[in-house]
């Protein structure tokens, strides 16, 4: 059976990285080991789906597009159809964060902050069907994607598993829901860079992971969890089947420089379409020496961030020259950074070639206070096109402020840092009080309607395509050739390039 899990929602401990890690082992999750309680919030357990997002979910893309281009007439309805029936190659499961956003017209719409491969948020969603569908948005990322693809290697290969560093809750969730359909065994192991005597190892291009008697097995298909530089523990191609392939992680899904090109690439490509990747201005690949120009040329407002980090780590938001002086002062391990326009409020937002964007944010409590929040969109493709999975919302710890510097206690990462994930003590914990659920409860503080949803969705799926289109341009061939030139002519960070597995 599955150990019991931490299901405090204040406080769920994820392992450090930098710590030493006892030895570890893979252990064996079996056919009906699921238990929801051990993989969801306990308030999402008591929660019930606001009927609006029940709605939404229950859409289909055929509906979707016939309302979306009939708010957007601009829109080509036969080139929208056939982006949301796209079959992905290499990112099959992906959740893009969001911001809602509004010009000083008062034009609202949904932009891309970034787009994740591996992301969190099943923990974080009511079930949209509350009677029999116990698995949630687990079974239908395992249906959908796992099963699809692992049903083209033969069985004989080896056994399945489930491979994370981080996030136990979802990891343990994925497994029992893969044990669960396919009826079989799967081996469930944690993996750390720094580990010493890590419990998963590469043999000629298998994965094999180790028991806790010792022994050895062979893996012939593995959903990845791990999220933090998976370059550097899991070979570009190999015969064990992995979701999502690591080249998707490369291409945008964890690398922020390269969804940036991935996502110009895409507008390009549909330019003429009325279709587009929103995002804020982004300038990639800059020094930090150049950093103080590019700051000065939006305003003097900013967001720096490291393109390879994730957890809401590597990013600064820039209101003024303590936080920038604060940014040059430290040690970074890359040499490369992005810089992005800043959405603030609608007097300290930077300024841009596209405009001004300033948050909506949420509907003002009874102290008359709005807080910035993001909005996450998980979707998952195979076949048969994309389909929306799960959806959360997070909010900043303290409320948006009209003028900047009018409380100095106040940071501008407070106002606007949604990430939940918070170091203390050495520790990741996660500040679950913040996380704001698509329940009867919480979605009517977001202001949001069913064509926000849908926006968000589709920016979703246009971001996870174009990620999945360079991932293909990157594989030179069927045989996993990976083109080594092209990526460092797109991404020329030495960092970087050394990290990857060849």
């Amino acid at each position: 059976m599955l150990q019991s899990i931490e299901t405090q929602p204040i406080q769920t401990k994820v392992i450090d990285s930098e710590k030493t890690l006892p030895t570890r082992s893979a252990t064996e999750v079996k056919v009906g080991d699921f238990e929801a309680d051990h993989h969801f919030y306990p308030r999402v357990l008591n929660a019930h789906i606001h009927p609006l997002v029940s709605s939404f979910f229950s859409l289909g893309n055929t509906r979707i597009v016939q309302r979306y281009t009939h708010l957007n007439p601009q829109v080509n309805p036969q080139v929208l159809e056939d982006l949301l029936n796209y079959s992905p190659k290499y990112f099959h499961w992906a959740g893009s964060d969001l911001f809602n956003v509004t010009t000083a017209s008062g034009k609202r719409q949904m932009i891309v902050v970034e787009t994740n491969s591996c992301p969190s948020g099943q923990k974080s969603m009511p079930l949209i069907n509350e009677i029999g569908d116990e698995h949630g948005g687990y079974g239908s990322v395992i249906d959908h994607s796992a099963i699809e693809l692992f049903a083209k290697v033969d069985p004989n290969l080896g056994d399945l598993a489930v491979i994370y560093d981080k996030n136990s809750m979802e990891a343990t969730g994925y497994a029992a829901v893969l044990a669960d359909k396919t009826n079989e065994k799967v081996w469930l192991a944690e993996y750390h860079l720094n580990d010493p005597n890590p419990p998963v190892k590469w043999e000629d291009g298998v994965m094999f992971v180790r028991d806790g008697e010792n022994q050895w097995h062979p893996i012939r298909a593995c959903f990845r969890y791990v999220t933090q530089k998976p370059w550097n523990r899991f070979p570009i191609h190999s015969k064990t089947v992995v979701l999502n392939s690591v080249v998707a992680c490369l291409a945008g899904g964890r690398n922020k420089a390269m969804a940036s090109r991935a996502y110009d690439f895409f507008n390009a490509e549909y330019a003429g379409s009325g279709l587009s990747v929103r995002v804020p201005e982004t300038i990639r690949n800059i020094t930090k020496s150049e950093i103080p120009l590019w700051i000065d040329s939006m305003g003097g407002h900013a967001v720096l961030k490291v393109p390879y980090s994730n957890a809401g780590q590597g990013v600064y938001t820039i209101t003024n020259k303590k936080e920038l002086a604060d940014f040059m002062n430290e040690d970074h391990h890359y040499d490369k950074f992005i810089v992005q326009s800043l959405v603030g409020n609608a007097s300290w937002s930077s300024v841009t070639r596209s405009g001004t964007f300033f948050h909506v944010g949420t509907i003002p409590n009874k102290k008359n206070n709005s807080y910035v929040v993001d909005l996450r969109m998980m979707v998952s493709g195979d076949k048969n096109g994309f389909r929306p999975v799960a959806c959360y919302a997070r909010k900043a710890r303290k409320p948006l402020c009209k003028t900047l510097g009018s409380d100095p206690t106040v940071t501008s990462w407070d106002m606007l840092g949604t990430n939940l994930s918070v170091k203390k003590d050495g520790e990741w914990t996660t500040e679950s009080q913040r996380l704001l659920l698509m329940d009867r409860k919480d979605f009517n503080q977001l202001g949001l309607g069913i064509d926000d949803l849908i926006d968000a969705y589709i920016q979703t799926v246009l971001s996870v395509i174009a990620i999945d289109k360079l991932a293909c341009r990157l594989m030179k061939d069927e045989n996993g050739t990976f083109d080594y030139e092209l990526f460092e002519d797109l991404n020329p960070d030495p960092a970087l390039l050394k990290e990857i597995i060849h």
